[in-house]
């Protein structure tokens, strides 16, 4: 029977949508997927999308899936194999469980909303909020660009200034670079330990924002903000427990500043400020006044 309790069990699969590229395949179950999916179809799959399932699914290497977010879950247990599938390149997103049926792929297609999706998901354009049909169309019509790690750093222009300088949001302060030298203030998703600090001087943002990593024993993980207050970089660090590492945009949108250096403060930086907030004082701050020339 199906969810609703009615009529005789669904096929295995359904087609709902096809292309010279391949299908889109409703299924109740990600253990469902085959190989008849291999590198072709997108399989909508009324499972949780842990990393159990995303194991199954990996075995037949589909062009993309999507599946169920199960109400996340501790650890984010429910929606872990997003990653698990983004490690082996394969585009995936899940759907609010509370938006379709559980154990019915196709009422999944037509009635869930996605909310969330893994990078390669994101690269083919898939967004949370997004109806699962529209999703599905567009992970079968878009390839993820195949890129290094190092080249993907999804650095993103938040805030510009009349004079051209920016609030420049990057997924690591490795990421920095000779044009933000003096003169763009970062907001980056790695933690600001004493590992940070040689990026930071390589860099020399006008000002950054970091993660604090949790804190860590000892604030090491917010060590490297006050080593580089000699160097004259003002800077401050997000709560890991409210942005996600590894996601500048996540920082910058969802950041609550947890602590600041002397010269992010004097910029009006403070503790319990939201990240655009506070990336606004730094970019605005008043540059430090130049030593004078012997």
């Amino acid at each position: 029977m199906n969810a609703t309790g009615e009529g005789e069990a669904a096929p295995r699969q359904i087609e709902v949508l096809a292309s010279v590229r391949g299908r889109v395949m409703c299924m109740d179950s990600a253990y469902d997927v085959d190989e008849a999916n291999r590198g072709r179809d997108v399989c909508v799959n009324s499972s949780y999308c842990g990393v159990l399932p995303a194991r199954f699914i990996a075995e037949h290497r589909p062009r993309a899936a999507i599946g169920m977010d199960c109400g996340v879950g501790p650890e984010g247990s429910a929606i872990a194999g997003l990653w698990y599938l983004e490690a082996l390149g394969i585009p995936a997103a899940v759907a609010d469980v509370m938006t379709a049926h559980l154990g019915d792929g196709v009422h999944l297609y037509h009635h869930g909303i996605v909310s969330f999706a893994n990078q390669p998901a994101l690269d083919c354009g898939v967004t949370a909020g997004m109806a699962v049909r529209e999703a599905a169309a567009l992970l079968l019509e878009h390839d993820p660009v195949a890129a290094a790690a190092s080249e993907i750093t999804n650095r993103t222009v938040m805030e510009t200034t009349p004079d051209g300088r920016s609030v420049v949001a990057a997924d690591s302060i490795a990421f920095g670079t000779s044009e933000d030298t003096d003169r763009n203030v970062l907001v980056t998703a790695g933690h600001t330990g004493r590992s940070a600090v040689p990026y930071l001087r390589r860099c020399r943002p006008f000002g950054f924002i970091c993660s604090d990593g949790g804190r860590g024993l000892n604030d090491s993980g917010m060590a490297g903000l006050y080593l580089v207050e000699a160097d004259g970089l003002a800077g401050a660090t997000v709560d890991a427990r409210r942005a996600r590492m590894g996601s500048g945009l996540s920082h910058y949108h969802d950041g609550i500043i947890s602590a600041v250096n002397a010269l992010a403060a004097a910029a009006g930086v403070e503790i319990g400020m939201a990240c655009p907030q506070a990336a606004h004082h730094l970019l605005h701050r008043r540059p430090p006044t130049a030593s004078p020339v012997p």
